[in-house]
């Protein structure tokens, strides 16, 4: 059994509404105003929260011209150095603050996943309420221990790790003392495709770990949250961008607003449909009842007649007794004259 835990002043976990991500990553493009743009455009999307990422270039990796340290494999950015490119898609810090103030003004949650301990430092001084660890820091075990000795929530996605990984990193945040963990099943390929997302993986999860999980979601479809929320999850991380005409190094799998609010629409529509188990009619299907089949008279018989296959049959509406009885019926006599179209009842049937 998950338990809850709370973001701020809303509950994540299961029984409550999903808590959507708009991840704004680096998407602002060097840009304060769209930065701000962007915190907005979450808001009026639906969104639960904005996230940011909080490193220099010299706090995730080093200059270094290298093979080691140019990027490969068919990503969006093969050919470039990683601080070639972190020092195009890093946030100012200095913009973090005023972010957190306009999130705040907007009624939005603000936070952030830092990339190593002067992150963290940083963001304790602007009272994020939570924090996330991306993908490929579920390894970084020291930078788990500072996050998890702050106390407050924290969001591992599980991009690329193994089931021994994922262990290790939620062993190291309880030692540390977090008592508030939430687990994202991350495809960790910019885009995904729908056919790698195994989105089976996030009740397992929950199972294994018994706490909140959730997506972190790198596909252009809206699909695939709606999916993952049937399947359990409690938390939707999604990127956002103004446009995918502004080209930078996230906005090719990033969804712009109208796509956003859609998709947290959908996400909406879907967690109102899991409501509960249950059987039996609910109140907006009581009226439906009368669509059902019963036996009813279908010629005019005279008393004493017997009921037969040709007299009585099952149809609708359901305001006759129930099909169960029909061998029961046929072979007995009528006590008085019954009309065409008369509900069958037990006080139109002779005993004997």
């Amino acid at each position: 059994m998950t338990t809850p835990f709370k973001i701020a002043d809303q509950q994540v976990g299961a029984g409550h509404p999903v808590y959507v991500i708009a991840e704004i990553s680096a998407n602002h493009n060097q840009d304060f105003d769209q930065a701000l743009r962007l915190v907005r455009a979450a808001k009026e999307s639906g969104a639960d929260a904005v996230k940011l990422q909080t490193y220099t270039p010299d706090t995730i990796t080093i200059a270094n011209t290298s093979r080691d340290f140019r990027i490969g494999g068919g990503t969006l950015w093969d050919g470039r150095t990683l601080y070639d490119l972190y020092s195009q898609a890093h946030m100012p810090w200095e913009w973090q603050p005023k972010l957190k103030k306009a999130a705040d003004d907007l009624d939005v949650d603000l936070f952030s996943s830092p990339f190593d301990s002067t992150a963290v430092d940083f963001l304790e001084t602007m009272g994020v309420p939570a924090y996330k660890l991306a993908s490929c820091e579920v390894v970084d075990l020291p930078l788990i221990r500072k996050i998890s000795r702050t106390g407050k929530p924290l969001i591992i996605s599980t991009g690329m790790a193994t089931i021994e990984e994922i262990e290790e990193a939620v062993k190291t945040a309880r030692d540390a003392g977090a008592k508030q963990i939430a687990l994202l099943k991350c495809t960790s390929a910019y885009p995904a495709l729908p056919d790698d997302m195994n989105l089976r993986t996030i009740p397992e999860l929950a199972r294994k770990f018994e706490m909140p999980v959730g997506l972190s979601d790198h596909t252009m479809e809206i699909a695939v949250p709606v999916a993952a929320v049937a399947l359990g999850a409690s938390i939707i991380e999604k990127h956002l961008t103004l446009s995918r005409s502004v080209t930078g190094p996230d906005s090719g799998f990033s969804l712009e607003p109208d796509e956003f609010k859609a998709m947290v629409n959908a996400v909406r529509v879907a967690e109102k449909t899991l409501g509960e188990i249950h059987f039996g009619p609910t109140e907006s299907e009581r009226s439906s009842r009368a669509f059902r089949r019963s036996l009813f008279v279908v010629e005019d018989v005279s008393q004493g007649d017997a009921f037969s296959e040709e007299n009585v049959r099952s149809i609708r509406p359901g305001h006759g007794l129930h099909t169960r009885h029909f061998q029961q019926i046929v072979g007995k006599c009528a006590v008085r004259n019954i009309e065409r179209g008369t509900p069958l009842s037990w006080d139109l049937v002779a005993k004997s």
